[in-house]
């Protein structure tokens, strides 16, 4: 049997990277924070809204999803924590997707993305009103970008 993700202790540290991060940037919280680390990163993967995140290596590599986003791009977990985040993205729309995210590592965050994006099974879908947020940890170091977002078509 194994174990959640939101049990294990990295994945709690980096629910709570992505929260503090979010609430540092944004000025608001992502969701209602609640007893322990570890009830907020169950919160968190069950939030009825999209939650994803990448590193910061030159190809940047997805290091978190919430059930909403697995559900969205049709894949498991593992699978995604393989995926450079460009993949997200059909190659026609790669410079925009990089344009976005100058963006937001000059600003901070951004609160108002709308883009297209793809799934693992080539379904495409537009996000909007979508929140991208640098993260950095407690010591200032930068951590990656993470985006979350409620809305979405299929097209």
């Amino acid at each position: 049997m194994t174990i959640p993700p939101w049990r294990e202790a990295d994945w709690i540290a980096r629910t709570k990277l992505l929260l503090d991060a979010f609430r540092d940037r944004v000025g608001r919280e992502l969701l209602f924070r609640l007893e322990t680390s570890a009830d907020d990163s169950r919160a968190l993967f069950d939030a009825p809204f999209v939650v994803v995140a990448h590193g910061h290596e030159a190809d940047p590599i997805l290091n978190y999803a919430n059930a909403a986003a697995l559900r969205l791009w049709e894949t498991d977990l593992p699978s995604l924590l393989r995926m450079p985040s460009r993949l997200t993205a059909e190659p026609v729309h790669r410079d925009e997707r990089a344009r976005l995210l100058e963006r937001v590592a000059r600003d901070g965050f951004i609160d108002d993305y709308q883009g297209i994006r793809i799934s693992t099974t080539g379904k495409r879908f537009l996000i909007r009103r979508a929140v991208v947020w640098n993260l950095h940890d407690e010591s200032g170091d930068y951590r990656g970008q993470a985006a979350t977002f409620s809305e979405w078509e299929f097209l």
